[in-house]
């Protein structure tokens, strides 16, 4: 990943200093999350040429941080539990760091993310014959109008929801052995989708160590003595 990959691991080595100096401090709950979330950031940072494996383990570095006992339990949640965790994170963002990724840095790169039919899951609903996804093309037209109003309105909420909605479908892919490792077909989304990763997570976990006070939420896989 280039030069993003070197800032990227300064920003791990600042975030595991902060760690052990404010772990003590920490709600058990958050202290487990944070502990675990940049374990797997550093992981990731590591896969300079990987997309894929950098892709997959910022995914594991999210879940570390997001997951809730609620959100596993019951899958057809996870998305309102993402939009939790986002509005959480937008109003303790006071610096608006995650504004600055979403607008300034990545706002070419997602924009072609949140366009591309490959990441959208009505598309891959109606190509495996779901019943229902017949008219998948005018869902896609509608979302693209919800996109591009929300680009215009710079409504970071919006587009963050939006974008998780995308990269979810990515990890579904990778995951699910729905992509061949290190293929040439679509390269474009799987390395967008890691960088975009690799700025935003170091981002939120340094928001949830700076707001501690905030309930996190139990992990559903505690640590068991």
């Amino acid at each position: 990943m280039e030069q993003i990959v070197e800032k990227q691991r300064a920003t791990y080595l600042f975030l595991k200093d902060k760690q052990r100096r404010l772990r003590e401090g920490f709600p058990e709950n958050l202290a487990l999350r944070v502990h675990r979330a940049i374990s797997w950031l550093s992981r990731a940072e590591a896969e300079q040429d990987d997309f894929d494996a950098a892709f997959v383990f910022y995914w594991i570095a999210f879940n570390s941080a997001y997951a809730s006992e609620i959100s596993i339990s019951y899958f057809h949640r996870e998305k309102d539990v993402f939009s939790g965790f986002f509005e959480h994170l937008l109003l303790l963002d006071k610096e608006n760091e995650i504004y600055e990724v979403i607008w300034g840095r990545f706002s070419s790169s997602i924009r072609t993310l949140l366009e591309n039919q490959y990441v959208f899951q009505p598309f891959w609903n109606f190509k495996n014959r779901v019943e229902g996804y017949d008219d998948w093309e005018r869902s896609f037209n509608a979302s693209k109008k919800r996109i591009n109003q929300a680009l215009a309105d710079q409504d970071t909420k919006l587009i963050l929801a939006i974008l998780f909605d995308r990269l979810y479908v990515l990890r579904n892919q990778l995951m699910h052995g729905g992509a061949t490792w290190n293929s040439k077909v679509n390269r474009g989304q799987v390395g967008d989708g890691a960088r975009i990763l690799g700025f935003l997570m170091p981002i939120f976990i340094n928001l949830m160590m700076d707001n501690s006070e905030v309930p996190w939420g139990k992990p559903y896989y505690p640590v068991i003595s």
